[in-house]
């Protein structure tokens, strides 16, 4: 479970806190629950009763998390509501390059590709004219992303995708050589992406990872992976 992201393009009456400049780099997340830490209570409260109840194996993670700092104060606040699994999202550049730090603090990270793209590319998700930018193929934005799973790997922590970039069975290869152990993504892209992954050996998507990672632009790096990918696969796209 993902606690509240409200703020910028998820705007919700009840926690408003007012205009900002730019909201995308405001007052969003978990920033929120610091300056309303009512609203963080009442879901860590309800998700504890829930797990309680249910005894269900709740995780529980938080957007936005931008220092080791902030992943300790929420750590702790839903240990102190009985949730054993804490996590954060990794969406903010800060964070990735202090993977490591971060990660220290909690018992997973989860990588939020799409505001990771918008943060990393300085543009902004809510322009189209900026899609270009936003794919997440940039090799900047894999770079960004290799560091953040290397840095979960020397804290010794698991490191997933939300985000569309999961469901695309490209790129789920990357991201698998890039160190990413789960990803999420719409039903309806399930049964290509495990037919992808079904293809290929891990040393097969670590030489992708490689290759997207060396290539100039996101055009370069999807076709230097569609060159190595088995033609199965390729016959499908």
């Amino acid at each position: 479970m993902r606690t509240l992201d409200a703020g910028a393009d998820k705007p919700l009456a009840f926690a408003d806190l007012g205009p900002e400049e730019n909201p995308a780099l405001g007052k969003r997340g978990l920033r929120l629950s610091a300056l309303r830490p009512d609203l963080l209570d009442t879901q860590l409260e309800a998700l504890g009763a829930a797990a309680k109840v249910t005894r269900a194996e709740v995780k529980v993670m938080a957007p936005m998390v931008a220092t080791p700092e902030e992943a300790a104060w929420f750590a702790r606040r839903v240990r102190e509501n009985g949730l054993p699994s804490v996590g954060v999202m990794i969406e903010v550049p800060g964070a990735a390059l202090l993977a490591k730090q971060v990660l220290a603090e909690v018992d997973f990270g989860s990588l939020g590709t799409n505001d990771l793209a918008q943060y990393t590319m300085a543009a902004d998700r809510m322009e189209g004219e900026l899609s270009d930018l936003l794919d997440p193929w940039q090799p900047a934005v894999l770079k960004v992303i290799g560091h953040a799973c290397d840095g979960a790997k020397v804290a010794g922590k698991p490191m997933g995708v939300c985000g569309e970039a999961g469901g695309d069975p490209l790129l789920a290869l990357v991201l698998a050589g890039l160190g990413v152990g789960s990803l999420s993504m719409a039903p309806s892209k399930v049964g290509i992406v495990r037919f992808s992954l079904s293809l290929h050996d891990l040393a097969t998507c670590h030489g992708m990872a490689t290759a997207a990672l060396d290539a100039r632009t996101a055009a370069d790096a999807r076709e230097a992976v569609i060159a190595m990918a088995h033609e199965d696969l390729t016959a499908l796209l």
